[in-house]
């Protein structure tokens, strides 16, 4: 037995790895499954349909139920709360439980609660005291009750004054260091009649699109996108009001602020990109170079890294 475990906890399971500690008045059932080198703190119950990686680290006063998977390197906080069942009722016990999982990397706060029946994405964070009732994007910072994406994991802001929108300079560029990312400047026009912005195909927009969609009315607790494209490249413009649009190369990440039509995102292929914080009016005009073809999409965010 190459694992500790104190001798007033209970463990009915030997599918524990090399070096996991198991400390006081732990209880954990017989078809339940420990990584190596994971720390499982006082007062934990996990139970018998439960996956637990390598390198997990479980704080004191925290239940693990049927049908929650936590994979390598997640941190679960003091007194967070997992289900398994949405309609929970005494001696009435549900088919199937529902699955959770809590993918690599990711961190739940002290006191959070996770419903069932979720996915929460790799490195994403959980604040305390955080109700997570959806799916949970990687790298996303989510916080509130119900739980809202606040934010991005190491991800740094840029938003552009309003002298940098209206200079004739290109400094906007030096702006990104996300790989296959730029911003790109409009030309704009105002007088007494109005304002116009002009993207000229092959140079603003630098291809020739084959389709063009519009996004408006997201709920500003909504997320769009959340992919990467194989193939295909994107120009993205906010036409009216504003959305924070993230950008991923897979070694970096960036927040474009958009609130105005003067700016275009220029997205090259194979870069993860998610928006989000929509305002109530806000319109997105993309351009793409290609038709939609599904299976130009990496909708997993695990997946896209093994390609990039």
């Amino acid at each position: 037995m190459n694992f500790k475990v104190d001798k007033s906890a209970q463990v009915f399971t030997e599918n524990i790895g090399d070096r996991t500690n198991i400390w006081q008045f732990v209880v954990i059932l017989e078809q339940a499954q420990i990584g190596s080198d994971s720390n499982i703190c006082s007062h934990v119950l996990i139970e018998n349909d439960v996956v637990i990686g390598n390198r997990v680290t479980i704080k004191s006063g925290v239940q693990i139920w049927d049908g929650v998977t936590l994979e390598d390197d997640v941190f679960v906080g003091p007194n967070a709360s997992f289900s398994n069942d949405k309609f929970p009722r005494s001696k009435k016990h549900q088919a199937e439980v529902l699955r959770t999982v809590i993918r690599k990397g990711a961190s739940i706060s002290s006191g959070a609660v996770i419903l069932p029946g979720i996915e929460v994405g790799e490195n994403a964070m959980i604040g305390a005291g955080a109700v997570v009732t959806s799916n949970v994007p990687a790298n996303a910072i989510v916080k509130g009750n119900p739980g809202r994406i606040t934010g991005y994991v190491d991800s740094s802001p840029i938003e552009l004054t309003e002298s940098q929108v209206n200079s004739q300079d290109d400094e906007t560029k030096t702006l990104i260091n996300v790989k296959g990312v730029e911003i790109i400047k409009l030309k704009a026009f105002s007088d007494i009649r109005g304002n116009i912005s002009v993207a000229n195909i092959n140079e603003e927009i630098p291809f020739e699109p084959k389709r063009f969609y519009m996004v408006f009315g997201v709920p500003s607790k909504e997320t769009k996108g959340q992919f990467a494209l194989k193939t295909c490249k994107q120009f993205i413009t906010c036409a009216r009001g504003s959305c924070q649009i993230l950008v991923d190369d897979g070694k970096h990440r960036q927040e474009i602020f958009l609130n105005s039509p003067n700016i275009g995102v220029y997205i090259h292929p194979k870069v993860w990109v998610t928006q989000y914080k929509y305002s109530e009016d806000a319109l997105l005009s993309v351009f793409a170079s290609e038709q939609y073809n599904p299976d130009d999409y990496i909708r997993s965010y695990s997946d896209f890294l093994k390609i990039v």
